[in-house]
């Protein structure tokens, strides 16, 4: 059970902190024509960040009450959301000016060209830029979703159910009181009372 829950509480929070990084700014720019810091947060950059981490946290409540079959299958999503943001991520990290390439445009009005050894060169006029750390983070809380939903995948079967140890606990008590008391049927034959006889009176008189 506790294995059970670190791991819940793991992926929500992979998901709650992919959805806070993609909030804060990723790439900081300037351009010659304006001496100003022009800045991207993540979601700007890639609005497919956001719904991806919302639903690696969905997928952790529904974990909460799913199945063994079901419980695997949300495994596979979490890995493959968890994939997804790292791919997201990547790109970003792989060409910070390209993954601002838009804002570029509307700042300048000009148009960027492709360059060589797959790096895209934008405008001349982009003098600095920076990538944040929280670009970083949100990459390594993809990662961490990918190894979550695999241990879902594998261990998810192996994890008991509230439902079915209340069930468990709810017909083992049925069962106990529902048995009859032998002994203290045997202090009533003791006295001179006949039990079984009593319940047949009982049964005659209704």
């Amino acid at each position: 059970m506790r294995t059970k829950l670190w791991t819940l509480a793991g992926i929500a929070l992979t998901g709650a902190v992919s959805l806070l990084a993609g909030a804060q700014t990723w790439v900081s720019f300037m351009l010659d024509s304006n001496h100003s810091v022009e800045v991207s947060t993540g979601h700007e950059i890639n609005s497919a960040l956001s719904p991806v981490s919302i639903a690696i946290v969905a997928a952790a409540l529904a974990l909460t009450i799913a199945g063994p079959v079901f419980r695997r299958v949300l495994g596979v999503l979490v890995a493959l959301l968890g994939a997804g943001l790292v791919a997201l991520t990547w790109a970003v990290l792989a060409s910070p000016i390209g993954s601002v390439a838009g804002k570029i445009t509307e700042l300048t009005g000009l148009t960027g060209g492709g360059g060589g050894d797959g790096v895209i060169v934008t405008w001349s006029q982009v003098t600095w830029s920076q990538v944040s750390p929280w670009a970083y983070t949100s990459l390594i809380a993809g990662l961490v979703a990918v190894l979550l939903g695999a241990a879902v995948v594998i261990l998810g079967g192996k994890w008991g159910t509230a439902g079915r140890k209340y069930d468990a606990e709810r017909k083992l008590r049925a069962n106990t009181e529902s048995k009859p008391d032998r002994i203290s049927d045997w202090d009533l034959l003791s006295d001179g009372d006949d039990p079984s006889g009593e319940e047949e009176r009982g049964e005659n008189i209704r």
